[in-house]
């Protein structure tokens, strides 16, 4: 058991270690759940993370899924009764977020406010916590034949929450924004809503807590070209500690498996050494700035106004 482990880092050992160890014996959720006499719901439930699992539901559960050793045991054990440490309500699980955010958003969200390190891969926008709200609310207004007035609201307040905790949490953690040119280019909300979000984005580079690098469009290097996604660490910066979120314009997912995250790291990992250097993605945001600030103040018909 990790020294220090939080409830939801706990939670998460104990649900990844009871889906390997049923899927290792070839058993079905429905057959966990018919031994165990609990419901199929239940089963589910905790190995999506929705639900911790009582130490006296864990112990018989350990034995028919054929774990052994007494010092795994011990460990799982342990880590099933800090899940269930008390906790304060996070604001992600009230009633109105519950509606309006997605479930693979809130696991998101949870797993955030605990990461260690976070490497973003994208290609139509910022991150969703390094948004202005000028920004989040121009880009969720795209969307407007598709999400309602709430949920806009919702989402928009959501990015900003999470903003909150990424900055509280800069001195612990590292982040890494690995972005496509046409990022910079894409002005969404207009000039000056642009060039304030490139203003904090630069702002965040030189703290020295965020490292920023541009694909260019002269790079051929292989992409994922199909979904924006993050790799997030959960303490050390090992593989089984990985977890990846993806999103497209229809849907979103968090996946733990192992092979999947791996891949998603060693191909992000390539991008990266691929990309324009930290300084020289700067000076090209910087260059940004600039012509954003010029073009905003340009007269209407220059044609330099963009």
């Amino acid at each position: 058991m990790a020294e220090g482990d939080s409830p939801t880092v706990a939670r998460r050992r104990v649900r990844l270690a009871l889906r390997e160890a049923r899927e290792a014996a070839e058993l079905t959720q429905q057959q966990v759940a018919d031994e165990m006499e609990w419901s199929l719901s239940k089963v589910i439930r905790i190995e999506g993370g929705e639900v911790s699992i009582a130490p006296n539901d864990l112990r018989p559960l350990l034995t028919y899924l054929g774990i052994k050793d007494r010092a795994r045991i011990n460990d799982l054990l342990q880590a099933a009764k800090i899940a269930r440490t008390r906790q304060r309500r996070f604001w992600w699980q009230a009633p109105e977020f519950r509606e309006h955010l997605t479930d693979p958003l809130r696991r998101l969200i949870e797993f955030e406010a605990e990461m260690a390190a976070i490497r973003y891969y994208c290609f139509y926008h910022l991150p969703g916590p390094l948004q202005t709200p000028a920004y989040a609310e121009a880009l969720m207004r795209k969307w407007d034949d598709e999400l309602s007035q709430e949920q806009i609201r919702y989402r928009v307040e959501a990015r900003q929450r999470r903003r909150e905790t990424l900055d509280a949490r800069l001195d612990h953690m590292q982040i890494y924004i690995l972005i496509d040119e046409s990022v910079l280019w894409r002005a969404i909300g207009g000039n000056a809503v642009m060039a304030e979000q490139l203003e904090q984005l630069v702002d965040l580079a030189a703290s020295g807590h965020v490292h920023l690098r541009m694909i260019p469009f002269a790079v051929d290097t292989p992409m994922t070209n199909n979904a924006a996604f993050e790799v997030l660490v959960l303490g050390e910066d090992v593989p089984e500690n990985a977890v990846l979120y993806r999103e497209n314009g229809l849907t979103d997912e968090l996946v733990e498996d192992l092979a999947t995250t791996s891949r998603h790291r060693n191909r992000y990992d390539k991008v990266w050494s691929a990309a324009t250097d930290e300084a020289t993605t700067v000076a090209f945001v910087r260059d940004r700035i600039r012509a954003l600030r010029a073009a905003e103040h340009s007269p209407p018909g220059d044609p330099n106004k963009q």
